[in-house]
């Protein structure tokens, strides 16, 4: 029997020039180095039961195997193993499965189940280059292949809806004491209340107390924060202010969001007759422009407070970033088109949004973009939110209409404006798949499509449509595996539990917020 070699670079991932193909593998190894020598099913199959006898003690092994493959000999013997088997020609859709479970990618899955593993990527200066991150020119040319900057800039915007999230839980009845903010170079400056227009009987108070919170008419929705460090400011090339909203948590909430049917946005001369007029869902703009009996409507909070930061840093460089979660990403397009309407002097406004359900019609996607209120949407592909509410129509057909300077008339034409249920997506869009993910399953449930740990999870490891999961991501994974332990391949959590035995004690973890 031909005695085979082990090929060591099989566990030393390679750095590639980003060249991606749609034939890629999920994690982008070295593949394995298959013997010129044909080898026979038995052998194959005694190589593998070799394997699984040892594999109670090999782990421990593998560990270690990238810093001392010279200096153990049983190291040696279980790559050798590793490298004999040709599970390709077994089993091939097992070759994946192999790659991922490398020496390599154990040590990396490790340091990212640890609990010091909240690492970034690192901030680079952004100088004059924030306006186009920011949305300048429509972010063209900064999605497919992502840009690092844009990456860690929608990763950071994600944390402050994950902030908000974090605070209204804990305490959902009041207004929470402290908001505790991803990045230390802001200072909350304005909490943000909702009220809906939608009251229960008194008498379900009396009936279940403690769920009184969740039958407010008015709750905690989010805040303003401004940059108050002068090295950041330095690093970002302008004072930023970032309003972040938290998704649906209350059962008023929800009744708001099932209001599908579109109305008019008030104008200071409305045509009644003019079919055209920019309209909103109807619960969305309850959210936004009702007032409570303690509170102002979020609208007149809002606008307020922007306005007043904007006076008082008067003279430098702003801008407005408004970042939302599901039904918060709903009511940012609402508030950066209040802002770029009604605050005198106001900065770019952009929205950056996870998970956005479709707000309005095409001439309210048109109103904002005349405003030049920029929008990025982060889309994942599973995830149903986005494609409700109402009937969609075709952005991309109406807007080569729009752009040819020709009416797209006609009977579809005549029923998509009449109708009180055509909406339309606004801004750009970043598409990202829960296929792409290596540890998270194909076919995940609907809750964890939508959540928002995993759709900063998917951002974090997106480089482009036609490009396998970012090896060298950053992001941690235990929230992740903490909230949505059913939808990560049994790969993963098996494997997890073994290289960090002590994963089961998370009481320093905070549990994703948008699962719940």
């Amino acid at each position: 029997m031909q005695t085979l070699t082990p090929n060591a670079d099989i566990f030393h991932a390679k750095r590639r020039r980003f060249t991606c193909s749609q034939t890629s593998t999920l994690i982008p190894t070295k593949p394995l180095s298959v013997s010129p020598a044909r080898k026979t099913n038995k052998e194959h199959l005694r190589n593998l039961e070799n394997v699984l006898k040892t594999s109670s003690s090999s782990i421990d092994h593998l560990e270690n195997v990238t810093s001392r493959q010279d200096k153990t000999t049983t190291n040696t013997s279980t790559s050798s193993l590793l490298g004999g088997l040709n599970l390709a020609r077994i089993w091939p859709q097992m070759k994946a499965a192999v790659d991922e479970m490398s020496p390599k990618n154990l040590k990396r899955l490790q340091r990212l189940l640890s609990k010091s593993s909240e690492e970034r990527s690192p901030k680079s200066k952004l100088g004059s280059k924030w306006r186009e991150l920011h949305g300048l020119n429509n972010w063209a040319g900064l999605l497919d292949p992502l840009d690092e900057n844009l990456r860690r800039e929608l990763v950071r915007y994600g944390e402050f809806v994950q902030a908000a999230y974090h605070a209204f839980h804990s305490d959902p009845e009041g207004s929470p004491r402290h908001v505790a903010l991803p990045d230390g170079s802001f200072k909350v400056t304005k909490s943000l209340y909702a009220t809906s227009s939608v009251s229960l009987p008194k008498w379900i108070n009396d009936v279940a107390p403690d769920l009184r919170w969740m039958t407010k008419q008015t709750s905690w929705v989010g805040y303003v924060a401004v940059c108050d460090d002068p090295r950041e400011i330095r690093r970002m090339g302008r004072r930023e202010i970032v309003i972040a909203l938290r998704g649906t948590a209350t059962l008023l909430e929800w009744s708001e969001n099932f209001r599908p049917n579109l109305v008019s946005m008030p104008e200071p001369k409305p045509d009644q007759s003019d079919p055209t007029r920019p309209k909103v869902e109807c619960g969305f703009n309850s959210l936004y422009t009702t007032g409570g009996q303690h509170a102002p409507s979020l609208a007149e909070s809002l606008v307020g407070e922007i306005s007043r930061l904007v006076e008082l840093y008067a003279g430098e460089e702003l801008s407005i970033s408004v970042t939302g979660h599901s039904l918060g990403a709903a009511i940012a397009l609402l508030a950066a088109d209040d802002i770029a309407e009604r605050v005198p002097h106001a900065p770019p406004v952009a929205v950056f949004s996870f998970g956005g359900p479709r707000v309005g019609n095409r001439e309210f996607a048109d109103r904002l973009d005349s405003k030049g209120v920029k929008v990025l949407r982060v889309v994942n592909s599973q995830d149903v939110v986005t494609k409700v509410p109402g009937i969609f129509s075709d952005n991309n057909k109406q807007g080569q209409n729009r752009n040819n300077g020709r009416s797209p008339g006609g009977i579809m034409e005549m029923v998509e404006r009449n109708n009180p249920w055509a909406y339309s997506h606004v801004g750009a869009e970043l598409r990202v798949d829960m296929k792409m993910s290596p540890y998270l399953k194909p076919n995940a449930d609907v809750a964890c499509c939508h959540d928002l740990e995993a759709y900063l999870h998917l951002v974090d490891g997106f480089l482009a449509s036609n490009c396998p999961f970012r090896a060298n991501a950053k992001r941690s994974l235990r929230k992740l595996l903490d909230e949505q332990r059913s939808n990560v391949k049994v790969l993963y959590t098996g494997k997890s539990l073994r290289l960090n035995r002590t994963f089961h004690d998370n009481g320093d973890v905070l549990p994703s917020p948008s699962s719940s």
